[in-house]
């Protein structure tokens, strides 16, 4: 039987491979669930190490700065670049503030509106499909979702649910997927600042499936 042990519950960190739209609607959707919220306010936790003020002030910032480079002047995407690296790095101190409050509790954790790492690692390599990369699509509402190959496998399956605020996952929606490729399965019609649970599985040429991955939560943009 292969042994699990528990880690520390870690922010995914990926916000500078984003685009600066993805990175604002990402940061709005974190301002309005981390303020406020009982779970990071004394005397449950400290104050948070970015006020409400700064954060609405970088993303109005960095709004203005999107609008402004449209027409694709090189001082205005500059600009908006910059005005990108401000909002990643106040969300850096604020993921790593959300990892350090959230009581390992990964309920407590989401609800900061931050998306967590998968906090359970084997020791063995799984013997079940899993999910190498979850990763905005390019409208909203979509995600590219990226398979590890399954030994024998004749295809595989995607599904995903609504994460509710206790944790569990609601009613399942299934895709079904060809052989892997190189380029990513999309998904799309999801609700962009909605937390979802991603599990990935394959279908044996010999008959039957292999088990469910483990859980990847993201939330959609």
């Amino acid at each position: 039987m292969t042994m699990k042990r528990q880690h520390p519950i870690k922010s995914l960190l990926n916000f500078r491979t984003l685009t600066a739209e993805v990175v604002l609607s990402t940061s709005t959707h974190i301002f309005t669930e981390i303020y406020n919220n009982p779970n990071y306010t004394p005397p449950q936790a400290p104050a948070p190490p970015v006020d409400p003020a700064t954060l609405k002030s970088a993303n109005d910032s960095l709004a203005a700065a999107i609008a402004a480079a449209v027409d694709g002047g090189k001082k205005a995407i500059a600009q908006k670049k910059a005005q990108k690296d401000v909002v990643v790095k106040l969300l850096t101190q604020l993921a790593h503030y959300a990892e350090a409050n959230c009581k390992d509790d990964v309920t407590i954790f989401l609800s900061s509106g931050f998306t967590a790492k998968s906090s359970i690692r084997t020791t063995t390599p799984p013997a079940s499909e899993s999910i190498r990369k979850i990763e905005p699509g390019p409208d909203s509402g979509d995600m590219r979702v990226s398979l590890m190959k399954y030994p024998d496998a004749a295809s595989y399956e995607i599904r995903w649910a609504l994460l509710g605020t206790d944790g569990v996952p609601g009613a399942w929606t299934t895709q079904a997927i060809g052989k892997i490729i190189k380029s990513p399965s999309t998904i799309s019609g999801l609700k962009p600042a909605t937390t979802y649970v991603f599990q990935a599985r394959a279908v044996k040429k010999a008959g039957g499936y292999s088990d469910w991955s483990d859980s990847v939560t993201r939330v959609a943009v």
